[in-house]
């Protein structure tokens, strides 16, 4: 993906990298499944909540490392409870749809993304699944059944969730009376 573009970068990388930035938070529910997921993209933490890209940059969600033939992004979002074989498939997708839009792409964030005003990570599975839902990147990528099949599995995730009453309730609840 190396080329002659600023940054070392081909057209063909320059494509691949908007268009995973483009669809990054609507890809989100398969870079992070599960209500828990969402507790590691907290500012300093290494995890990104910016969705914003730079060169060696472990605070945005695409980091590029490398240089000549070795040039290659990382996408940072994705955490470790991930279905890989989704999650590359995903990734897969949101480039394709950049190379296919031919989208142009965003200007390099220097510094702390955290900090940054660039568009973030949805901060919940909630959040993720409406934007999944609504995502025609998606639906092309991976059919109405099987996104239905993942908006059906968040919303038995957040019933569960929200019908749970935790330690950390209860302990306040008594405080508080």
């Amino acid at each position: 993906m190396a080329g002659d573009n600023e940054h070392g970068f081909s057209p063909l990388m320059e494509h691949f990298i908007a268009g995973q930035l483009a669809c990054a938070a609507e890809m989100t529910y398969f870079f992070a499944p599960n209500i828990n997921s969402y507790k590691r993209y907290v500012a300093g933490s290494f995890a990104p909540t910016a969705l914003a890209w730079g060169r060696d940059n472990r605070t945005c969600a695409l980091r590029v490392v490398g240089h000549g033939p070795s040039l290659r992004a990382e996408s940072r979002i994705p955490g470790g409870d991930v279905n890989p074989y989704l999650a590359v498939a995903a990734l897969i997708a949101a480039g394709l749809h950049g190379i296919d839009a031919e989208l142009p792409m965003p200007a390099e964030l220097i510094g702390n993304a955290y900090e940054s005003a660039s568009a973030r990570v949805p901060s919940s599975l909630g959040e993720a699944a409406r934007l999944l839902g609504e995502s025609k990147v998606a639906l092309h990528a991976f059919g109405q059944p099987v996104i239905d099949h993942y908006l059906n599995a968040a919303r038995v995730e957040l019933d569960a969730y929200n019908s749970a009453v935790t330690d950390w309730e209860r302990v306040r609840g008594f405080e508080r009376l």
